[in-house]
């Protein structure tokens, strides 16, 4: 009886020791609070030499002029070099894009040359823009209110942690100029366990008089090293 007494309590143990290795492990196990968390994920994406960015919409409201898609390297120049899908007078066009010592650089579709274009003109900011370390992407992570965590799961290969919340207008509108500065935008954030900002997910009035529309935006490769120059 008592080396069953012995053994039945060293389960007990290991069960106790298992249970709290997985709360470790799991959701909130760093013991940081979420805006721990996010604060450390913007410092990251503010310090990253680059990063590649895709930043997408399935479609745009009916004669919506603006962003479609953005893919590319993006650093803290700032600078972008990729491509850029717009739409703009019931047109989409694709363009490949560089952005540099804010001056964006285009070649338009049927050219062979780079351009320079203001790029307000097809209702899109300047690319080079989303990486600036005040009013880019990354400020989106700070300025979130209402913060909620959520468990941890997979998205690709990366494990996240999901954390939700809303982000006020004008700073959304800082990175997207159409965007309405007086509303609000519900994001989520997937967060890797290294405090890296994997996706993010801006959802509210990009567009005047249209329907809500939602961006993803996905980061990967980072310290990125890539010198981006004019054309």
């Amino acid at each position: 009886m008592t080396a069953q007494r012995h053994l039945l309590t060293w389960l007990a143990l290991a069960t106790v020791l298992g249970l709290s290795a997985c709360t470790a492990s799991g959701s909130g196990g760093s013991g940081q609070s979420p805006a721990q968390v996010l604060g450390e994920a913007k410092r990251n994406l503010d310090d990253t030499s680059g990063v590649h960015v895709v930043l997408a919409t399935e479609q745009l409201p009916k004669g919506a002029d603006g962003v479609v898609s953005a893919d590319g390297i993006g650093t803290h120049a700032p600078a972008f070099h990729g491509d850029l899908k717009v739409a703009s007078g019931g047109i989409t066009a694709d363009a490949a894009v560089v952005a540099v010592d804010e001056v964006v650089y285009a070649k338009l579709p049927f050219t062979t040359k780079f351009a320079e274009i203001d790029p307000g003109d097809y209702g899109a900011p300047d690319p080079a823009t989303l990486m600036s370390t005040d009013a880019g992407l990354s400020s989106l992570l700070t300025e979130a209110d209402d913060v909620e965590e959520g468990e941890p799961t997979r998205n690709g290969e990366a494990v996240v942690t999901e954390y939700t919340g809303s982000v006020p207008g004008d700073v959304v509108a800082a990175i997207i100029p159409s965007a309405s500065a007086e509303d609000t935008f519900a994001a989520t954030f997937m967060i890797t366990e290294d405090n890296l900002l994997n996706q993010a997910e801006l959802s509210g009035p990009f567009y005047p008089d249209a329907a809500d529309v939602t961006y993803t935006i996905e980061f990967d490769e980072y310290d990125t090293d890539k010198e981006i120059t004019a054309p």
